[in-house]
């Protein structure tokens, strides 16, 4: 038979003897300090047989005692454990938020930068110039008011079927040949102008007497405006690195 099995077995049989004792107060903590011995015999299976024969009863009690506080420290490092696992899963709920937060500004700021696509309502401004009468200044002074209107994406068409994101730094310039440089890509007519922003804002700010679609048109040049509930500004804005530009250091870093 197995040792544990052995241990179990006397500890079993000495309890039953403790009981069939007159009933006494000594004799029943030494009967229910034995039932735990045994116990502790059966499930490690490393109890000697004759401990119960050479413990005394401030042996048990000690035993017993040690048993208690290994269980309260378990008990311990389990409350210690799932408070440390409760504050893994909020963490990673605050990175995740975190994340998902950083994401949405980055879309946002590529948006403002040129280097995301953007889509929303806006206005399309197609600027017909057959005479050639149109000039980069002409050009400029549209972007402005669509800027000062609100427009958060703009994108300019020319041709020969070329297409530049209007940003900050987008400079505006003739072209020696005829057309308009814009952000250094040369644009020819028919040019349209696509703007992100709030419809009827945009369009009542390109109609302000001698605002800078009336010194078009009265360059003999055509302006059609049209209200878009859905827009889709596509071009990216290439960023150059800043030559002389770095990040400023707080003074209290």
């Amino acid at each position: 038979m197995a040792e544990g099995s052995t241990g179990t077995t006397e500890a079993r049989a000495r309890l039953r003897q403790a009981f069939s004792w007159r009933s006494s107060p000594g004799t029943v903590i030494t009967a229910v300090l034995l039932a735990a011995v045994g116990f502790a015999a059966a499930v490690q299976f490393a109890t000697p047989e004759d401990v119960l024969d050479r413990a005394s009863r401030a042996d048990l009690v000690q035993i017993l005692d040690g048993l208690g506080t290994r269980a309260d420290q378990l008990e311990e490092e389990v409350a210690r454990l799932e408070e440390t696992r409760a504050d893994l899963v909020a963490g990673a709920g605050d990175s995740e938020a975190a994340q998902v937060e950083a994401e949405e500004r980055l879309l946002t700021l590529g948006i403002l930068a040129g280097t995301s696509p953007a889509q929303g309502p806006g206005v399309q401004l197609v600027i017909s110039d057959v005479a050639g009468s149109v000039d980069a200044s002409s050009l400029l002074s549209t972007v402005q008011e669509l800027r000062d209107a609100g427009a958060e994406a703009l994108q300019i068409d020319g041709e020969p079927d070329r297409s530049v994101r209007v940003v900050a730094s987008s400079a505006f310039t003739d072209a020696p040949t005829g057309g308009v440089v814009v952000g250094g890509v040369t644009l020819g007519p028919p040019y349209t102008i696509t703007a992100i922003g709030d419809p009827a804002t945009l369009s009542t700010a390109l109609g302000i007497p001698g605002g800078a679609v009336s010194t078009i048109e009265s360059s003999g040049a055509g302006v059609s405006v049209r209200e878009d509930g859905e827009l889709v500004v596509e071009t990216l804005h290439e960023p150059a690195d800043p030559s002389y530009a770095r990040p400023a250091v707080p003074d209290d870093a």
